[in-house]
């Protein structure tokens, strides 16, 4: 019998779509580049679609003809262009990417490009015909402190939250980089982590050193998504054991990074550090400087940095503003559990990521089970 005779390859397309310079704009500025599209393949592209995205922080120009403009999750800005010209085997059209830089504008990506054929790519992943190109704008964020304070005995269990917030002007997404925003929390001495946010993680030597879990001196708390917005908090409620300190006793809380490295877009270092500061009465119910040292029962939030003059005593373990998840050992029966004074800073809730992919970000896992321990400094492979 004869062998059926083999077929040849189907001739096809095979695009490719030059890269982007690199830039640092300010915001208020245009970017914009031209983009050659060659057809390196053995068939005509037809139909070709050019997709531009853009994160929060840019935003397209005036629209152009044979553009449809859609912003997807996340604030991600996105233009599907038509090519209007079929591209012959050999040959180059040329189309162009611009944008403005936003206020906001920060730590960006831009993805550029088509799919082989000409259909934008279906599956995650960047090649030479589908593009991305991060951006470090002009500009700063101001990453900032805030702590509490209360009043408490000795053998009594006390809530403190630290706070991480973002006062720009710009937002915070760094998809290039592992050592992400972060929030440096060491316990006063003479008390103890009895209850911690399942956000934080034990600060090892450079990092964090396992998962969330009570007892440590110190840790290192961050969002699970990596993103801050401009004016946004995030809180962490932590519930102390006052064991041996008396007068006043306080624990720094810092905004750094998870590495505990100051963030290079962060100008003013002023307002990185804050305290948890508890104030223990003596044997004879003074507290430092002879002042009372509250009721019975439980003792309010006493005056200092960002105190809300109505904190009260409470018997449960969570806090309004505060992020809710925490996890380590109860106060047993008959515990006093003080309410630390704070500022308003609740989180703004926002935790959604974008879909322009991250490089490497830091996860904590949901329920403080694990955490990633592999520092890594340079950008990974996106998607």
């Amino acid at each position: 019998m004869t062998a059926p005779a083999a077929h040849a390859d189907e001739a096809e397309p095979d695009l490719v779509v030059s890269s982007l310079p690199t830039a640092v704009p300010k915001p208020g500025e245009t970017y914009g580049q031209p983009v050659t599209i060659t057809n390196n393949g053995s068939a005509a592209a037809t139909d070709v679609t050019f997709r531009i995205r853009l994160t929060r922080g840019l935003d397209f120009t005036a629209p152009e003809e044979g553009c449809t403009y859609t912003v997807l999750a996340d604030q991600v800005r996105q233009a599907l262009c038509k090519v209007d010209q079929d591209i012959e085997p050999g040959a180059s059209v040329t189309t162009h990417v611009r944008f403005t830089v936003l206020s906001k504008g920060l730590l960006e990506v831009v993805e550029y490009g088509t799919g082989r054929t000409g259909q934008p790519p279906s599956s995650e992943g960047f090649d030479d015909s589908y593009r991305r190109l991060a951006l470090s704008v002009d500009s700063t964020a101001d990453l900032a402190a805030a702590g509490s304070e209360a009043t408490a005995e000795r053998g009594d269990l006390v809530k403190v939250t630290a706070t991480l917030r973002n006062d720009g002007p710009g937002w915070i997404h760094n998809q290039e980089s592992d050592d992400q925003p972060g929030l440096l929390v060491r316990i006063p001495q003479g008390t103890k982590a009895v209850q911690v946010p399942q956000e934080c993680a034990p600060f090892g030597i450079d990092g964090p050193s396992g998962p969330s879990e009570p007892g440590h001196p110190v840790y290192v708390c961050w969002h699970n998504d990596n993103l801050l917005e401009v004016g946004q908090s995030l809180s962490y409620l932590f519930v102390l054991k006052v064991e041996s300190a008396s007068g006043q006793t306080r624990g720094e809380v810092k905004a750094t990074s998870v590495y505990d490295i100051h963030p290079a877009f962060d100008k003013n270092p002023a307002n990185d550090t804050a305290y948890l500061t508890i104030n223990v009465p003596d044997g004879n119910g003074q507290g430092p400087g002879g002042s009372s040292g509250g009721s019975s029962g439980g003792h309010s939030g006493s005056g200092g940095q960002g105190n809300d003059p109505q904190a009260q005593s409470v018997g449960g373990s969570s806090s309004s503003g505060a992020q809710s998840s925490i996890s380590g050992a109860g106060g047993s029966a008959g515990d006093v559990v003080t309410e630390a004074s704070h500022g308003s800073l609740a989180g703004t809730g926002a935790d959604e990521s974008v879909l322009v992919a991250a490089a490497g970000a830091v996860v904590l896992v949901a329920g403080g089970s694990a955490v990633l321990l592999v520092r890594r400094r340079s950008a990974a492979t996106t998607r």
